[in-house]
């Protein structure tokens, strides 16, 4: 089973503007409520390329309940600790001439909750793949992913790891199956190899994507053509284009290079549509990028 972490999930509020004049009354040209986080948008993918997989995190309040709501209409599985206070955050994404987000702050985790999310994960069976995705809410400490990692260390799960700086950096020594730096990140940890992750995706955007696997191998390939749509949720889909991938070859000879061009391909095809890919814009994508399904 899949399962996917979302410590501060949202709504994303997107709204279409002609341009946006500060100071007076802004109309939109078109506006939609979609489910947020890099979690859930993981989850979100997976589903969408038919693998089955439950979202795990905190809602608070009435955003909460929309948010549980949408994930059930779309068919992702999710088993949320619900906060006593607060409110599930709502972030605005304004398109323009240029993108604009506005982030809420999203609700207060107590060390109580924190804990019955550590006793959901320590649930989880050996062969499980758990995805610790975005940023961590200011109430709770920044070493909670290295946390999860080492109540989990001897359960033989595979864990991906996509955050940056400190949260990456400090999950390192407990060796997640993949983690996902984009170029300017992997500055800062520079030698994430040699520290212990055993596969190491970097996305650059337009200039394509690296894998360094554990086996010895590297991949590159260049950017898929298209337009770019749409940028919220491309990494996320990347991550969960390799996660898909990965299986699809059940770990075998091909694993990684299958993972790879899986990943690329649904990272792009989220890019070039206005929400997250579908399966068969993945697989038109990838056929047409690497000459197959």
């Amino acid at each position: 089973m899949i399962y996917t972490v979302s410590f501060n999930p949202s709504l994303d509020y997107v709204q279409d503007l002609d341009c946006v004049n500060l100071g007076y009354v802004n109309r939109t040209s078109g506006e939609k409520i979609l489910p947020g986080g890099k979690g859930i948008n993981v989850s979100m993918v997976l589903k969408n390329l038919g693998f089955e997989n439950q979202a795990l995190g905190f809602t608070a309040g009435f955003t909460g309940e929309v948010l549980k709501s949408m994930l059930k209409a779309k068919g992702v599985e999710s088993d949320f600790i619900e906060l006593d206070a607060g409110m599930t955050r709502i972030n605005v994404k304004i398109r323009a001439k240029e993108e604009t987000e506005i982030n809420g702050q999203g609700p207060k985790i107590s060390a109580d909750a924190l804990e019955l999310l550590y006793q959901k994960l320590e649930t989880l069976q050996e062969g499980d793949i758990l995805v610790l995705a975005g940023s961590i809410p200011e109430s709770l400490p920044q070493s909670a992913y290295m946390d999860i990692m080492k109540r989990l260390q001897d359960k033989k799960l595979k864990i991906v790891v996509d955050a940056t700086r400190d949260l990456l950096v400090n999950v390192l020594p407990y060796k997640p199956f993949m983690i996902k730096p984009n170029n300017f990140e992997l500055g800062e940890i520079f030698g994430v190899e040699e520290q212990g992750a055993r596969n190491v995706l970097v996305s650059m955007a337009g200039d394509g994507a690296v894998l360094l696997a554990e086996d010895g191998s590297e991949y590159r390939a260049e950017a898929p053509k298209g337009t770019v749509k749409n940028s919220v949720g491309a990494g996320d889909s990347m991550v969960a284009g390799f996660i898909a991938g990965y299986l699809i070859t059940d770990g075998g000879a091909d694993a990684y290079r299958n993972a790879f061009e899986m990943g690329v391909c649904t990272g792009s095809a989220s890019a070039f549509s206005e929400e997250l890919a579908t399966k068969e814009e993945v697989e038109g994508l990838y056929v047409k990028t690497f000459g197959k399904k």
